[in-house]
């Protein structure tokens, strides 16, 4: 049986699924539920500097993008960070890591960006006994307009600054969490990799407004008729995170920073796609608060089934093996041609495929009078976008030419030589590029 026992920069928990620092870890309560679910680890959700309280909206705190059948595809949330007192959650985080000395427990922190303020804390957080702190430098709503979250996550020496003082006043490990509002994500990564942090997590939420009320004209969640852009999250940022969690793993200047990686994980295939790009655990969030806690076990099972298919003993031996196959466009193999095929015997003769096709791609796909859907191959780019469109899943696919085949669209034979690769400047390897 595959062990899902993870090591993530020396804090140990029996599987790689933390939950985010969010709602859902927002009190003693609900992480013990959490780890009775099975929940491998939880970063609290963000603790703030004792002073003028924080005050949470006391209307809708979240907008959602559905999908088919309602399926929730995202979700735009205002509220802040807990607004529960400091001393209450610290006393409470010590004892669920009593309980709990098997699970990962993480302390994120948001204070001013001042040194006093993160000397002042984090010795408190350190007496919890708590495996780690995350930095939560990305919160794109509500903190970020007092100088904190993402107004510090969007500028690199402010998050080597706190880094360093974190790494001089504590000393356990300091997860950085990034934000995606930024344009380039290596930046604060190597700031944080220069300041000495022990990892970062990514992505934290995507600045956004999710809908409007055409009725009284006010952004969702509505609060007495105004709305403010909140962060989002759930399954349709995946890709966003995915990109970003790829881009630090592959940057020569971040060489060997671990990654947490964040952002729609909500099964198990989520999970190792992100661990295959360079995550070495994941965190989840909205996953947790559609389906409830034991969508744990379902992440779990489905994890381990597939280690055990692929003959993987532990995590550790797929993190990062899709890294290498991640490369710049200019890099990709134009020697590599293929054609859609239509699988007749599987088509419902729907007609997406011609639609797409003929209105907005390269008319590649002709139509009888009786239905019957074709690819014209002279006209094939291979660009996929019938697969895509298509209802049926396998239905239409992609087939390579293997090198002799005549190509129809151009006449020429596919070869290694097919558009002179091996001396075109795109190629790395090549004369050319040299």
């Amino acid at each position: 049986m595959a062990d899902l026992k993870t090591n993530f920069v020396g804090i140990e928990s029996p599987n790689p699924f933390w939950l985010a620092s969010a709602p859902p870890t927002d009190k003693e309560y609900n992480v013990r539920r959490a780890f009775e679910a099975g929940w491998g680890g939880v970063v609290w959700k963000t603790l703030g500097a004792e002073g003028p309280p924080v005050v949470n909206v006391n209307g809708p705190r979240y907008g959602v993008v559905y999908g088919a059948d309602r399926r929730v595809l995202g979700i735009n949330n205002i509220e802040l960070i807990t607004d529960r007192p400091l001393e209450t959650n610290l006393e409470e985080m010590a004892r669920v890591k009593a309980d709990y000395p098997d699970r990962a427990l993480i302390a994120s922190i948001m204070v001013p960006c001042e040194e006093a303020a993160w000397k002042a804390i984090l010795p408190r957080v350190a007496e919890t006994n708590a495996d780690g702190i995350e930095l939560n430098f990305g919160c794109p709503h509500g903190m970020s307009e007092r100088g904190m979250g993402s107004a510090v996550g969007q500028v690199p020496e402010y998050i080597e600054m706190v880094t360093r003082w974190c790494k001089q006043y504590y000393d356990r490990p300091v997860i950085v969490k990034l934000t995606p509002n930024i344009t380039d994500i290596r930046y604060p990564a190597r700031a944080a990799h220069n300041g000495g942090a022990d990892a970062v997590s990514l992505i934290n939420t995507v600045s956004s407004i999710t809908s409007v009320n055409l009725d009284n004209f006010s952004p969702e969640p509505s609060i007495d008729g105004k709305g403010s852009h909140g962060g989002y999250c759930g399954p349709a940022v995946k890709p966003i995170a995915m990109n970003m969690v790829a881009e630090i793993a592959r940057d020569p200047e971040c060489a060997g920073l671990p990654i947490s990686g964040i952002g729609g994980i909500t099964t198990w295939r989520d999970a190792a796609e992100f661990m295959a790009l360079g995550a070495g655990n994941v965190q989840v969030c909205t996953a947790a608060m559609t389906y409830g806690f034991k969508i744990v076990e379902e992440m779990k099972r489905g994890l381990s089934q597939w280690m055990d298919e692929k003959g993987y003993g532990s995590t550790a031996e797929f993190v990062g093996r899709a890294v290498p196959n991640v490369t710049d466009w200019q890099y990709l193999n134009l020697n590599y041609v293929t054609k859609a095929r239509i699988d007749q015997d599987s088509c419902i003769k729907c007609g997406r495929c011609y639609a797409a096709c003929e209105d907005t791609s390269h008319q590649a796909i002709s139509m009888s009078a009786d239905r019957v859907f074709e690819v014209i191959d002279a006209e094939c780019v291979a660009c996929n976008l019938c697969v895509d469109v298509c209802p049926v899943e396998a239905c239409i696919t992609m087939e390579r030419l293997e090198a002799g085949a005549v190509d129809p669209r151009t006449g020429k034979t596919v070869s290694d030589d097919y558009y002179n690769w091996t001396m075109h400047p795109n190629n790395p390897s090549s004369q050319a590029a040299e």
